[in-house]
């Protein structure tokens, strides 16, 4: 982080002690690496930013810097320089008044269309903007006014999955216009020209929509894994009780699981990119988009089928008792003591005639290529279930699943309607893992 400050400084001709250089790099660290983040961390910073151009890597650098709910509050070392920006009300951060002499809150207010008073958005801007204003008040006294404007935009464009405002227009679109404004209240010596004009606008959020893209690159994957992979440190980062690994119930992870299910079922591919004036070019976005739709497919069934086994586990438990933690029927993920039994270990070979996704099976039974401290990276228990049921038939228990989640639906009833010979190994391999369940458990499986 050090090397990236100081290599974007120097091309910059901005002048910048070692010290400043790496109190700097200190605080990003501090900021980004804490036990809370999974996936908006240093690496996700060195992976969008790698190759860019020095304003471009320092936009990088501080874009995710603030992640309030995530973090509960503003990081630490961030606090007294932020506490001035917003004030609490019902849960929601308010932006305050500007003092007339902070420039540098009130070009970022400029560039993100905010106003003081309004109520900070919490899912359209209000980590961006905040992490906008730590970029803008830290890197004032080392860059020109159109360099700060140039990273505050690209800080601005990485606010995702917009859809167009009631103009129309993109959200590039309105902050070219923004951009464009900015820079005209300035009134640099010399006065542009209109051609400077529209050359400095179109380059500033050209490489806004660049960074943008980068932020978004695991959605554009050519590996349908890697997105998934991401997807899945997303769920960890945003879901706070499954930190406590071996404690976390069934309901807790159904629930997480859950979430992130609708979000992508509902997230519209054609979001996911940003383009301005030609860039990408239509050919390019167009196949951006497919992968992006491919991808996120790819991930809504590998949920399914995680939601789909995880239904069963909830059932039975449900069924001799009430929620427990995951581990009681599964097994620990890991152990002082060496590997710890689990379930998939007292499982029988699947039946192997059901038509099923090669490609999801594979990332099922061999695992998601970035590894999680809170969960297995393979799921066995859930291969076996597919593999069982099938692609059809997996999705069809889905929607009874979600029907007994919704509470429509008995846990004895969902399991009824399964097949039985399926659902009775699974039921024996949980007796194994459970003392305290395994009475029931039996018992359980002779009035199925």
């Amino acid at each position: 982080m050090i090397l990236w400050f100081d290599e974007a400084f120097r091309a910059l001709s901005a002048k910048v002690s070692m010290i400043e250089v790496e109190q700097l790099a200190v605080l990003i660290h501090h900021s980004m690496d804490s036990k809370a983040r999974a996936f908006h961390t240093t690496r996700h910073v060195f992976s969008i930013g790698e190759g860019m151009k020095p304003l471009q890597m320092l936009a990088a650098v501080f874009h995710d810097v603030v992640y309030y709910q995530l973090d509960d509050g503003f990081p630490a070392r961030l606090a007294a320089l932020l506490q001035d920006v917003t004030r609490k009300e019902n849960g929601a951060l308010i932006l305050q008044p500007i003092r007339p002499d902070d420039h540098a809150t009130a070009l970022c207010a400029d560039i993100f269309g905010f106003t003081p008073g309004q109520i900070l958005p919490l899912h359209c801007g209000m980590n961006e903007f905040l992490s906008a204003v730590a970029a803008a008040r830290l890197l004032q006294p080392h860059l020109t006014k159109p360099q700060l404007i140039a990273v505050l935009a690209c800080i601005e464009a990485t606010i995702p999955f917009r859809e167009r405002d009631a103009q129309g227009r993109t959200a590039a679109e309105t902050l070219a216009q923004r951009v464009q404004a900015c820079i005209t209240k300035l009134q640099p010596e010399p006065a542009l020209t209109e051609q400077e004009l529209a050359g400095f606008v179109k380059t500033v959020v050209t490489d806004a929509v660049m960074l943008a893209n980068r932020d978004v690159a695991g959605f554009t994957e050519a590996d349908p894994g890697s997105c998934l992979s991401n997807t899945w440190l997303l769920i960890e980062e945003s879901n706070a009780p499954l930190a406590a690994v071996g404690v976390y119930s069934l309901q807790e992870y159904r629930s997480a699981l859950l979430r992130m299910d609708v979000f992508l079922r509902n997230l519209n591919p054609a979001l996911v990119c940003q383009s301005y004036d030609g860039f990408p070019d239509a050919n390019t976005l167009a196949k951006m988009e497919a992968v992006a739709s491919r991808n996120i497919a790819f991930s809504s069934d590998f949920l399914g089928t995680k939601l789909t086994s995880i239904a069963i586990i909830e059932a039975l438990a449900r069924c001799t008792g009430t929620d427990c933690p995951i581990a009681m029927l599964l097994g620990d993920i890991n152990s002082a003591y060496g590997r710890p039994e689990r379930v998939e270990d007292f499982l029988p070979e699947p039946p192997s005639e059901q038509a099923t996704n090669s490609q999801l099976l594979a990332v099922l039974e061999q695992g998601r290529s970035l590894e999680s401290v809170n969960d297995l990276t393979e799921s066995k228990l859930t291969a076996f279930v597919y593999r069982s049921l099938g692609d059809a038939g997996t999705r069809q228990t889905l929607e009874q699943a979600k029907r007994m989640f919704e509470g429509s639906l008995s846990p004895k009833a969902f399991l009824t309607n399964l097949d039985r010979e399926m659902v009775r190994a699974i039921i024996r391999a949980c007796a194994k893992i459970s003392l305290s369940r395994g009475e029931a458990l039996m018992a359980l499986q002779s009035s199925l």
